[in-house]
């Protein structure tokens, strides 16, 4: 019987903010942790695997597993369907795993309802003009695109506020040392320790205590 919950981290940001350097050089890192691989819609790009980086899904496929009741959130965004796997989520918890999340900020705060204990961290970029450069010279969007990506980012960087912490993104070392940090000391909370969990080791009657 596992004695220690899983932990469920959530990563969100605004588009180019961030959070995919992060996660993936944080799973480089940590071996243990797991990354949950959300579904999508959005077309594969360069350097993108399947099941890999995402779950490619045609959208009639999508919409059937959504209608099935899979995801455990699921968001529509730049006309994109996404969705994250409830199935993933609940093995996590139960076996006392932690899962890395990449998502949204609908996804993130739709998660965070079901999942109360998640641990919720927004990746901000160090300014406005950081994050368009970012989105300039990723190369996989037009000028158009990206300023429409541009005014999404300033909707959802209004988010922060409703996350548990808060990281600025300026150099990606330090940006992943604090996530770590953060991942470390949640690891230790009490709340995610099962009853009886240190009976064994600390609750006898050897010197006459009970």
């Amino acid at each position: 019987m596992v004695s220690k919950k899983g932990l469920l981290i959530i990563l969100s940001s605004p588009s180019g903010g961030g959070k995919t350097s992060v996660y993936k050089e944080i799973l480089r890192r940590n071996p243990k942790i797991f990354y949950s691989v959300s579904a999508t819609t959005r077309p594969k790009r360069v350097n993108e695997i399947d099941h890999e980086s995402y779950h490619y899904l045609s959208e009639e496929e999508f919409l059937r597993q959504r209608d099935s009741g899979l995801f455990a959130e699921w968001a529509e965004v730049y006309g994109y369907y996404y969705g994250t796997y409830k199935s993933i989520l609940d093995k996590v918890v139960q076996s006392g795993d932690i899962a890395l999340m990449d998502l949204d900020t609908q996804g993130g705060r739709s998660l965070s309802a079901l999942y109360q204990e998640a641990v919720t961290i927004f990746i901000l970029p160090p300014s406005l003009q950081v994050l368009k450069e970012r989105l300039m010279k990723r190369g996989t969007d037009d000028s158009a695109v990206c300023e429409r990506r541009l005014r999404e980012a300033l909707k959802e960087i209004r988010e922060w506020p409703n996350y548990k912490y808060v990281v600025v993104n300026d150099v990606l070392e330090e940006t992943v040392k604090s996530v770590e940090t953060i991942i470390a000391a949640e690891s230790l909370r009490s709340s995610i320790y099962t009853p009886g969990h240190f009976e064994r080791n600390y609750y006898t009657n050897d010197y006459g205590l009970t």
